[in-house]
C-alpha cells in the first residue's frame, strides 16, 4: 500500500502541532500525566514569581507554578502549585516566595511537623520573604544582616513611639506636668495652713483643747447640782413605779368583757331588743299592719259614701268593698315582700 505524500505531510503537521501543545503545557508546568496533587497559596506580593516557576522542598524541585490571580484588586495574589509527584505536606507547613538572584524565582514550602496533612486542591499557609537583596546580605555576611534586622526592629519601634506621642499626647503630658506643679503649691499652702493649726500658741486645735478643758472644768464645778438632778429624777420614776397601772388594767379588761357579753345578748334572741334586733315577726306584723290601712284608705277614697253619708234623703253605698289596691298603688313599696 502505497501512502501519499499528503497523507504524509498530514500526519507529521498533526504530530507537530500534538508535540507543540505538550511542549507549551510543559513549560508552563503542567505535568503529561494525571498523577499530581495541586495547591494554592495566597499572597500579597509576588516578587515577580511566574508560572513554571518551580516549587521547592528542602532544595528538591517537586513541582511547578501553574497560575498566579490577582483578579481586579490585585491584592490578593492566589499562586496554583501542581506537584508532579505525591507528598506529604503537613498542615502547618508554610510557603515561602524565594527570590533569587539569578532572576529564577520560586517557592519554598517549609514542611512542619504535625501528622495531619493536606489534602488535594487545599489552600496553603504562606510567608512573606524578605527578598533578594536580604538572602543574600544573609549568605555574604549573617552578621550585618542581624544588624539590618535590628536597626529595622528600632525604626519600627521609633515610629510606634512617634505614633504614640503625637501632638495631642505631648499636649496631654504637658497639661499633667502643669496640674502637677499646681498640685504642689498647693500642698504647700495645705502644710502652711496644718502648721499653723497646731501652733501651741495661737492655733485652732489649741483654743478647742482650751474650749473643751473649760467645759469639763464647769461639769466639774456643777457636780453637786448634777447629782441632785438625777436624784430628783430617780424619785420621780419610783413615784409612777408605785402608781396602781395593774389595776386599772384589770379594771378596763372587765369593762371591755363586760361590753362584749352585752353586744352577744343584743345578737342573740334573747331579750326585748335581741328579738327586735334578729326576730323577723315584729317586721311581718308591721308590714301586713301597712298593707290592711293602704287597702282600708284607697277604699275609702273610692268610696267615700260607704264610711261618710252627707245626704237627708240618700242612702248608704253597699257596694261590695275593695278586696285588693287601685292600680294606681298596685306598684308600692308597701306590697312588696
Amino acid at each position: 500500500m502505497k501512502i501519499s505524500n499528503e497523507t504524509k505531510v498530514g500526519s507529521l503537521t498533526v504530530i507537530a502541532v500534538v508535540l507543540l501543545v505538550l511542549g507549551f503545557n510543559f513549560l508552563k508546568g503542567k505535568s503529561l500525566t494525571s498523577d499530581n496533587m495541586r495547591f494554592f497559596g495566597v499572597f500579597t506580593n509576588i516578587q515577580g514569581l511566574t508560572t513554571s516557576n518551580p516549587v521547592m522542598v528542602n532544595g528538591k524541585q517537586i513541582g511547578t507554578v501553574t497560575s498566579a490571580d490577582g483578579g481586579v484588586d490585585m491584592r490578593r495574589i492566589v499562586v496554583g502549585l501542581t506537584l508532579n509527584q505525591k507528598v506529604n505536606i503537613p498542615r502547618n507547613s508554610v510557603a515561602i516566595i524565594s527570590p533569587s538572584l539569578l532572576g529564577t524565582t520560586s517557592i519554598e514550602i517549609k514542611l512542619g511537623n504535625v501528622l495531619d496533612y493536606y489534602k488535594d486542591g487545599d489552600t496553603l499557609l504562606t510567608q512573606v520573604s524578605g527578598g533578594m537583596f536580604d538572602a543574600a546580605l544573609e549568605k555574604v555576611d549573617p552578621v550585618l544582616a542581624q544588624v539590618q534586622g535590628a536597626v529595622k526592629s528600632l525604626d519600627s519601634l521609633l515610629l510606634t513611639v512617634n505614633g504614640v506621642f503625637d501632638p495631642n499626647m505631648k499636649g496631654n503630658i504637658q497639661g499633667t506636668m502643669a496640674n502637677l506643679n499646681r498640685t504642689t503649691a498647693a500642698l504647700a499652702v495645705s502644710s502652711a495652713s496644718l502648721q499653723s493649726l497646731l501652733n501651741t500658741q495661737t492655733g485652732a486645735l489649741a483654743k478647742t483643747l482650751d474650749n473643751v478643758s473649760s467645759f469639763t472644768g464647769g461639769l466639774a464645778n456643777n457636780n453637786e447640782k448634777i447629782d441632785r438632778t438625777l436624784t430628783n429624777l430617780e424619785a420621780t420614776t419610783a413615784k409612777f413605779s408605785k402608781l396602781e397601772v395593774e389595776q386599772t388594767l384589770t379594771a378596763l379588761n372587765n369593762t371591755v368583757t363586760e361590753l362584749k357579753n352585752t353586744i352577744a345578748n343584743v345578737n342573740s334572741d334573747k331579750g326585748t331588743l335581741g328579738l327586735l334586733l334578729n326576730d323577723t315577726k315584729l317586721y311581718n306584723n308591721l308590714n301586713a299592719t301597712s298593707n290592711k290601712l293602704n287597702l282600708l284608705l284607697d277604699d275609702f277614697r273610692t268610696n267615700p259614701k260607704r264610711y261618710v253619708n252627707v245626704s237627708v234623703f240618700g242612702r248608704k253605698d253597699r257596694s261590695t268593698p275593695l278586696s285588693v289596691p287601685l292600680p294606681d298603688t298596685v306598684n308600692a313599696p308597701y306590697l312588696k315582700q
